[in-house]
């Protein structure tokens, strides 16, 4: 499966534990991310990440992009909600896009979880199914 990773600024170290409590199961896939999480979630794991531009400098329309092409069957965006960005707008179409491509997103750590092991039972198998 195709993997997009995001995390702002605020939640990257949090994607960071992340990634690294979960290595396991997302060295099975194909990862993405935007430009420093990609960075900091690859030097701390050793996870082969396709990195894109930074959030700011249009990597979430980079990845917007992939998912509308059908090349993305999860994303996981940990998100800051208590702190306005200025390219806020682009965020909410990332979701609006995963909401029109039936794309599973989480959001925070509590949906992480919930989607990772999902992913590792093979429930999200469908995905591939229908994108081939």
């Amino acid at each position: 499966m195709n993997i997009a990773l995001i995390a702002h600024d605020s939640k990257k170290e949090l994607m960071v534990q992340f990634c690294i409590a979960y290595c396991g199961v997302l060295s099975r896939h194909n990862l993405c991310a935007t430009g420093t999480t990609g960075k900091l979630v690859a030097e701390a794991t050793g996870l082969n990440i396709q990195r894109y531009l930074s959030g700011s400098q249009g990597g979430d329309q980079q990845i917007g992009a992939r998912i509308s092409c059908n090349e993305i069957d999860v994303l996981f965006f940990f998100r800051d909600p208590l702190n306005a960005r200025a390219h806020e707008p682009n965020e909410m179409n990332l979701l609006r896009l995963s909401d029109v491509h039936n794309i599973p997103v989480a959001t925070n750590i509590a949906t992480g979880e919930a989607l990772i092991h999902a992913l590792e039972r093979g429930d999200l198998d469908w995905r591939e199914i229908i994108r081939n």
